[in-house]
């Protein structure tokens, strides 16, 4: 299958960017994110490179990284191909979560600046207003920023580090299961959420975080049981 282009939007990268690598990797990135770039599909470094005006040695690269980060696999005869996100992936990663959510919650009751809380606070009212006029999937993007700030305001580099590729696939996850989704119950859970963060309850929040992860897990496995096949 040739590779697709995203419609809508320029995607020129250009060989003379000082991040090049980095830009090749984020790009190919979103598309798996987005769907752009379905479960199964088969990318052609050839293409991909052609596409974007580079050169193919940060395309193979980006793909490379994208491979050790579980969005690519590589199959017999077909080379590399988008991998699939189903359930057990899912359960994987919320078994991960709900320790390390936790943990940046206690700490981001500790160390969260009053300011960096009234961001958090303005990013839930948006999430608010999003979820109660029909605009699920943009809701659901802003819940998913709302853990990647939390981790943030734990004020802990390494554990930001180690939540990194977790959030991407986090974003992947949400995108998947966007459609099926009510984003009200989970806005509910983050204000009460940061009602903790704010009064600086550091077991309240931790216990709060974990809660949410669980819940969220029992509600995210159904959901994507219940989608036509696998993706």
């Amino acid at each position: 299958m040739t590779t697709p282009r995203p419609t809508g939007r320029s995607t020129a990268i250009g060989d003379n960017h000082p991040s090049l690598r980095e830009r090749v990797y984020v790009e190919l990135r979103e598309r798996i994110i987005e769907g752009d770039y379905p479960s199964g599909l088969r990318l052609v470094e050839r293409e991909i490179a052609d596409e974007l005006r580079v050169s193919r040695v940060p395309v193979r690269e980006a793909m490379q990284r994208l491979e050790s980060e579980g969005f690519l696999s590589v199959q017999p005869r077909r080379g590399s191909v988008v991998a699939e996100f189903g359930p057990e992936d899912a359960a994987y990663l919320f078994d991960v979560r709900e320790n390390l959510e936790g943990l940046a919650a206690r700490l981001a009751a500790r160390r969260a600046s009053a300011e960096r809380l009234r961001d958090l606070e303005r990013l839930l009212a948006r999430a608010r207003k999003a979820a109660e006029t029909g605009r699920l999937r943009e809701a659901v993007s802003l819940n998913a920023d709302f853990h990647r700030r939390i981790v943030e305001l734990s004020g802990n580099p390494l554990l930001v580090d180690l939540m990194a590729p977790l959030d991407s696939r986090l974003r992947r996850l949400f995108r998947l299961t966007s459609a099926q989704s009510d984003g009200e119950p989970m806005c509910g859970a983050h204000e009460r959420l940061f009602e903790a963060l704010r009064d600086r309850d550091e077991d309240g929040a931790e216990t709060l975080a974990r809660a949410h992860v669980a819940a969220t897990r029992t509600s995210t496995l159904r959901l994507l049981a219940e989608l036509p096949e696998t993706v």
